[in-house]
Order: C-alpha cells, then structure tokens, then sequence
C-alpha cells in the first residue's frame, strides 16, 4: 500500500536547515509510509538487547579466573566491587546493569520526551545510537581494565539514556503516519523491542565462543564488534525516519466521528505539560504498571517455576525436584531454558497481535481482555500444576506473556486516542515512568513472598500459589482503573492559537509552506526500496526466530 497523500519538495525552508533537523525529515510528495517501521524496526531491534544482557553474566563472572571465578573476600562489599581489580564480579551485582537500564529508560523518555517532539525523530535516534553503542564501548573499555564503574556509566547510564530516545524516538511518527492503524503501527516497532534479545543473545554467543582464548572470554572485543553493528543499523534506521508534512492523510481515508466504539478517540491535542494533572493519564499509568508488574513478576521465576514444579517429569523421571542429582538438573534446566525461548516468542507475538487487534476492538476493551483472561489465566495456574497438567500450566504462561508484550504496544495509541497526536511521543515518555516502577514492584513482590513461602516450609512446588493470588489482585486493580478512563475533558486541551505555537516550535510551519509550494509532480518510492528496508531487518529477526526456536525444540523433546 502506497499512501500517497498531500508531499513536500525540496523548498526554501530547508536549505538552512541541518541535516539531522526536523524540517530536514518531511516527506517528499510519494513517500511509501510503508518505509518507516522498518526505519523504527532496525533502533528497536538494536536496543532490544537491553533484555538478553544475561548472555554475558556468566563470562563476566570468569573474567579474570577464565575457568573459575576468582571470589572476592568478605571485606569486599558493592561499592569495593566497582573498582576491584583482584576478583571477579558477582552475577548478582552484574545483575544492577538491567535495573539500570529500565530505570535510565524510563527516566531519560519522561526528561526528554518533550524535545524529541520539536528535534524529531532522526535526531532523536542518532542521539539514541550514539548512547547506546558509545556505551556498549565505555563497557568494553570497563571490562578490558576490569572496572565495574565504567560498565555502570557506559551501558548502565549513557546506554540507558539511549534506550529511552530510541525506545520512543518513532511512536509519535508511527501514529501520524497511519492514523488509521495506529495500534499496529505501533506494535510493529514495539516488537522490535522485545524481539531484540532474540537476534542479540545468539549472536553474542556465537561472538563470545570465537573470541574466547585461554586467557580472555571474549566478552571485551563482543562488545566492540555488536557496538558497531548495532550503530550501522541504528544510524540506517535515524536516517529512514521521515515526518508527514502538515495536514497529510492516508488516500481515502476520513478521521472517525467521535461515537460509538471512537468515543474515545480525540481529533484535538493536549500539551505534554499538562498531563501530570490529568486524570485520565494517572489511570493509564496505573493500567500499564499493573500489567507489567504482573508480568514481569512472571517473566523472572518462569523457568526456575517450571523445574520446581514439575521437577524429574520434564525428562521422564517421577523424582521431584529436591531428588535430582546435578546431571538431572542439568537436564531439566535445558528444558527450562526451551520454555524461555516460547515465551518470548509470545511476548514478541503478541506485541503485534493485540496491538493490531485494538484497531478493531478498542483500546480499552483490549485492555478489559488483558486483565479478565489474565487473571483467569493467573489463578489456573495453581490448579494445573497441582494437576501436574503441564500442557495447560504451560498454555496459561503463553497467553499471559502475549498479553504482557500487548500491553507495551498497544499504550502508545490508547495515548493518542486520549490525548491526541501532536505530543504523543513525549506523553508515552512520560508514561514509562510506569513501567521502571513496574520493574522493581513485580520482581519484589514475586521474590519475597517466594522467600516467605518457603521459610514457612512450603514444598517448592506450592510456593508460588499465593503469589499467583496477588498477581490476580494486580490485575483487579489494573481492570479497575481502565474501567474509570472516560474522554479527556475539552479544558485541558490546547487551544488553536496554543497548537499553532507548538507546531511552529517543532517546525511544522515550514512544513505548511512547502506542502503550499510542492506543486510538482509526485514520485512514488520504487518498491524495491520498500522491499530491500523489510528484508534489512527481517532478515536478523527471521534469523533470531529461527535460533530461538532451536531451543524451544528442546522443550517439546
């Protein structure tokens, strides 16, 4: 599909303009729209790998012993750790990076949301690519000097900033260009996002294997190599970002008339200054950090509930868990490590799956399905692996990761529906606020109340049955505050003489002037050049499939 609507030439008010500013990325008249998700797809996948980071834990933990981590003494706490260079790292203090990174993310996408709205999206993923990869680097230089510090501020820190801009660099773009599909538009970026550890965690294993020697894991020159592919593919990405020119719309299509299933969609805008004191958006920030509390909660004890669930069952033994000889625990850990891999294909799935589907049912009726279907799927899950039933103990977690991947992509349109299109990007900043608070409630929650289950003398099978319990309770309260979403009243809405301000600060006036200008004749992108951008990322993403569902086999065996 094509949609050739009202294009821009090459005018005046460009001429001044640098090449990374926003007057710089409106689309010519014949622009394919069609060519930036793949352009959001090739950051998304690039940041992605923020989640498989794990991959390196282990060799990081060896990184001076090489076969056997050199233990640090009792003398040497978290703060000594950062600059040690005597012993190896802890997983669990190599495990803050990934705190890090969803706290920056969050932080740096509320920060800055606002700026990206007037630099634009090319900007916003150049600055993204180089935060992201020069700090993969510092990290690389860290681990090279054997100093956590520098981890901390290059991949912690620097990368996390970049994960913000990255992360909400295209929304705001995504949702002008197909205001007709805008939950799918959006849930194919978004997908990219949790699909990027699937291309990245194989790929920096396979990097890890060949750079190991008998003195190094291979971890320091991993980073380097991923850093500059993943910038190539980042800058590729900044630079296919393209703006609709002011007024654009998709051929044939008419904004819906607000009644109905629409009622909640607004055709006005509010400024991203004002949304602190809205109602409406305090009730989305509850609905997300409810859902991905719940399911963060999940994600983290998936597979280590699955071993002690279902123990010696998983390879045909009727020992329970607390039975098994460390051979046998390898085993059914392979097993585990399957159902992982099913689960964020799941997690990716439904990304886009539920996001699209919110076109037709409503972004608020797909998130009544979230938290009904969740909650039943939540509290079965006791009941099925009492039954020791683990096709639908296995079932249930499928669908409730599905639905977790849903929720992040269909947030953004739910966005614009309540709030309008001109600052969308910088109000889903904001909004991620939700989910780093999410990524210390869910783990905390699931974690202790695993511990106090446990201290109470719990077989480990049942320990995670309350817990389930108070997820459901979650999602009650998630169901609740996405009941009491109504339309934004018309008060904290801007008015025309506030909008056209904001326009002009964010430099769509020049926009205006060229669609006035532009009378020649449109040149439709080739395509080939459409094709050639799809199979640039879908090449990796059919290739991270493909290793991801290699280890799903070992599951099913």
């Amino acid at each position: 599909m094509s949609s050739v609507g009202i294009g821009a030439v090459p005018g005046p008010g460009r001429t001044g303009a640098g090449w990374l500013d926003k007057e710089r990325t409106i689309a010519g008249a014949g622009f394919n729209r069609w060519l930036v998700p793949p352009a959001a797809l090739a950051i998304h996948l690039c940041i992605g790998m923020a989640y498989g980071f794990s991959v390196f834990w282990l060799p990081l933990s060896k990184a001076l012993g090489i076969k056997e981590a050199i233990k640090c003494g009792p003398d040497v706490g978290f703060w000594a750790e950062l600059f040690t260079t005597s012993c190896d790292w802890k997983v669990s203090t190599l495990g803050w990076m990934y705190t890090l990174f969803f706290v920056f993310l969050g932080c740096s996408a509320a920060l800055w949301g606002g700026w990206l709205e007037r630099a634009g999206p090319r900007k916003a993923g150049v600055v993204s690519a180089v935060c992201w990869c020069g700090g993969m680097l510092i990290s690389a230089l860290g681990i090279h000097l054997h100093q956590f510090w520098l981890m901390i501020l290059g991949s912690g820190v620097i990368g996390g900033i970049g994960l913000g801009l990255g992360y909400i660099s295209p929304v705001s773009t995504l949702i002008k260009w197909f205001p007709d599909k805008r939950g799918m538009a959006t849930g194919m970026a978004i997908m990219g996002f949790g699909g990027g550890a699937m291309i990245g965690s194989p790929l920096a294993a396979e990097l890890m294997k060949l750079f190991a020697t008998s003195t190094d894991v291979g971890v320091t020159q991993t980073f380097i190599v991923m850093a500059l592919v993943y910038f190539v593919f980042m800058l590729g990405g900044a630079l296919g970002y393209r703006v609709p020119p002011t007024g654009w719309k998709p051929e044939g299509w008419t904004p819906p008339a607000a009644q109905g299933s629409n009622a909640m969609i607004t055709q006005r805008h509010v400024h991203v200054k004002k949304v602190w004191g809205i109602p409406q958006f305090w009730l989305v920030w509850v609905v997300l950090c409810m859902n991905v509390s719940a399911g963060i909660g999940v994600i983290g004890m998936a597979s280590p509930m699955l071993q002690e669930v279902f123990g010696g069952s998983l390879v045909g033994l009727s020992a329970k868990f607390g039975e098994l000889d460390k051979a046998q625990l390898t085993a059914i850990a392979g097993v585990a490590a399957g159902f992982t891999a099913l689960l964020s294909l799941f997690n990716i799935g439904g990304r886009f799956f539920w996001a699209s589907l919110s076109d037709k049912l409503g972004r608020k009726m797909t998130y009544v399905v979230f938290f009904v279907l969740g909650g039943l799927m939540y509290a079965s899950i006791p009941s099925s692996a009492g039954a020791g039933s683990k096709l639908l103990f296995v079932g249930a977690f499928c669908i409730i990761l599905s639905m977790y991947g849903g929720g992040f992509a269909t947030v953004p349109a739910y966005l614009a529906d309540l709030f309008g299109t001109q600052m969308v990007g910088a109000i889903h900043g904001r909004l991620l606020t939700a989910w780093a608070t999410a990524g210390i409630l869910g783990p905390v929650v699931v974690n202790y109340m695993r511990d106090y289950q446990l201290g109470l003398g719990l077989p480990r099978e049942q320990v995670y049955n309350q817990t389930m319990y108070i997820l459901v309770g979650m999602l009650v309260v998630g169901l609740i505050a996405n009941l009491m979403i109504r339309p934004v009243a018309d008060k904290h809405f801007m008015s025309d003489e506030e909008l056209a301000h904001e326009k002009r600060l964010a430099h769509e006036r020049a926009a205006a002037a060229e669609v006035g200008a532009g009378s020649g004749a449109a040149t439709a992108t080739p395509t080939a050049v459409v094709a050639l951008a799809w199979l640039a990322v879908g090449l990796p993403l059919a290739w991270g499939v493909y290793k991801t569902l290699l280890s799903v086999g070992k599951f099913f065996h």
